[in-house]
């Protein structure tokens, strides 16, 4: 079937189905487990630090597998990925409910965490032959209230399920969402034209072991880890790389498209998400200890006034990607990012008689800002490359949000174990993080400059 311009009604419907659905289990899987781990430490008999590598093991495979499986996926159909990605996931999923070691269980995340990455990894390129190229940013709006809302709700599905039962039925909830993903991925997900090639081993390897080191490297320098301990998982990070990134210049079709960045409008487009990504993290990080630590207030306040940022975000994203297929992207995110800029030095001035009425005004005021930059830009750096290495642009936006994440959470520890007043630190790093929203506000305005 020609998907030129989108799917027709009503098999575009199915497909965003399938999408959504995988979508859905895909980001709860990687925040359910937070809530549970205290509880899965205690079951299976382990330690707390020991016990981090439930999370660690999920995001470290994902973050690792995201440029090598959109490559699959331009190479053999990005629909057959999505499946196997699935088929993955839910057999991990599996393992993980009956597992009863952290040994299993970690090896267990990590085959879901591939499986994850199976299923993000090309979503998005995938949207761009299910919807008219007139619609896209209304489809990525979609994408973005799912994870928005999926990550808002997540901790309270958590919390229901642990109410009634076993850590392990957080894992098994898993497996009937997987399951109907499938069924109906099976023949709706539209068939891009695959670029039958080889694939590149050497590149994956290079890019896994880089990016593993990296993270675990920042991971270290969060946690207060010694430099000596640290500095060489960085400098080995560097160096491979390096070395990555100059084979990339030498292969005709490569795993990083290199060839993208020519373009000034999808570079900054590029720097854009990762700064926004990474001033979302620290704050993220840092606002719970700012609530708790800095405003005197509980951990079920805290749980509370969390809440107005996604749920403003999820209600944002929907209009942003409508004004997008209308208006720049340069625009849409410039506006977006100077509000959650604003936001978050709002938020870093309160005082501790502030009302919750306040906080959460300026909690919306951060969400809708970041909701209203994201379609838009997305939306560039999907619809401004060509259609078959479309599976080339989703790897690398979700790679570049994963890594401003890991490197806005790292750098909210650095700035904790540095600062030696405890309750100054979570005010700084939202200064911090205000600081680079600013900068990527500014480089999305640079964007109008460009046709």
């Amino acid at each position: 079937m020609d998907v030129s311009d989108g799917l027709p009604v009503p098999r575009r419907y199915r497909a965003v189905a399938a999408l959504t659905v995988g979508l859905f289990v895909a980001v709860l899987s990687s925040v359910i487990t937070n809530v549970a781990l205290p509880a899965i430490g205690r079951d299976i008999g382990t330690t707390a630090a020991r016990s981090i590598w439930i999370i660690n093991a999920f995001q470290i495979a994902m973050a690792i597998s995201l440029l090598p499986v959109a490559s699959l996926g331009d190479a053999f159909g990005y629909a057959r990925v999505f499946r196997i990605g699935l088929v993955v996931f839910v057999l991990a999923s599996l393992g993980c409910a009956v597992s009863d070691s952290l040994t299993e269980l970690v090896i267990w995340r990590v085959l879901q965490g591939l499986g994850c990455s199976g299923i993000l990894g090309v979503s998005p390129a995938m949207l761009r032959f299910t919807y008219p190229r007139s619609q896209l940013g209304r489809g990525l709006g979609i994408n973005s209230f799912v994870v928005a809302t999926t990550s808002a709700i997540g901790p309270t599905i958590a919390a229901g399920i642990l109410a009634v039962g076993s850590w392990h039925w957080l894992f098994a909830v898993s497996l009937p969402l997987g399951i109907v993903a499938f069924l109906l991925a099976h023949r709706a997900l539209p068939e891009n034209d695959a670029l039958v090639r080889g694939f590149d081993v050497p590149s994956a390897l290079l890019n896994a072991c880089a990016f593993a080191a990296l993270i675990l490297g920042l991971d270290g320098l969060g946690h207060g880890a010694p430099l000596p301990l640290v500095l060489p998982a960085l400098l080995l990070a560097i160096g491979l790389g390096y070395v990555f990134i100059r084979r990339q210049g030498s292969i005709p079709m490569p795993m990083l498209p290199l060839d993208f960045f020519k373009s000034r409008l999808f570079s900054l487009s590029v720097v854009t998400s990762f700064c926004s990504f990474g001033a979302q993290a620290m704050a993220f990080v840092a606002l719970p200890f700012y609530f708790q630590d800095v405003l005197g207030r509980s951990q079920v306040d805290t749980g509370l006034l969390m809440t107005p940022w996604p749920v403003a975000l999820a209600i944002a994203a929907p209009t942003a990607g409508r004004l997008s297929d209308r208006f720049s992207a340069g625009l849409l995110g410039g506006i977006g990012l100077t509000l959650l800029c604003a936001g978050l030095v709002a938020l870093a001035l309160l005082r501790p008689d502030s009302s919750p009425l306040e906080i959460g005004f300026y909690m919306v005021l951060c969400g809708t800002g970041f909701g209203l930059f994201q379609t838009p830009n997305n939306r560039i750096l999907l619809g401004s490359v060509p259609r078959e290495r479309s599976g080339a642009a989703s790897g690398l936006l979700s790679t570049t949000r994963v890594t401003g994440q890991t490197l806005g959470a790292a750098l909210v520890g650095i700035i904790f174990s540095l600062v030696l007043v405890h309750a100054t630190a979570p005010s700084l790093a939202l200064f911090v993080a205000a600081g680079v929203a600013g900068v990527a506000a500014l480089v999305s305005f640079s964007r109008l400059r460009i046709s």
